[in-house]
């Protein structure tokens, strides 16, 4: 059987781990949390112009162009391969 005391500190861990002071938030999680609530959003409507959308439009069509190397190919396993 349990002992008192034994009981008495299994039932205190979660009031100890939540008794424990907050972190301070790192520069990186407090633009995270800038960013994701859109409160510094810039008044100004962002607009492409015609040369900058056909630029990004062919950047994006170029990657097209590359041969996909071998070690990003799946190979299929199956279970006869388990050497039994």
């Amino acid at each position: 059987m349990f002992r008192p005391w034994t009981l008495m500190a299994c039932l205190a861990m979660p009031l100890l781990a939540q008794a424990q002071e907050p972190r301070a938030e790192t520069a990186t999680e407090a633009l995270l949390r800038v960013q994701a609530s859109n409160r510094q959003a810039s008044p100004v409507l962002q607009q492409q112009t015609d040369k900058e959308r056909d630029q990004s439009m062919q950047r994006w069509l170029d990657t097209y162009k590359y041969e996909i190397p071998d070690f990003y190919r799946w190979t299929k396993i199956s279970s006869s391969n388990n050497g039994g």
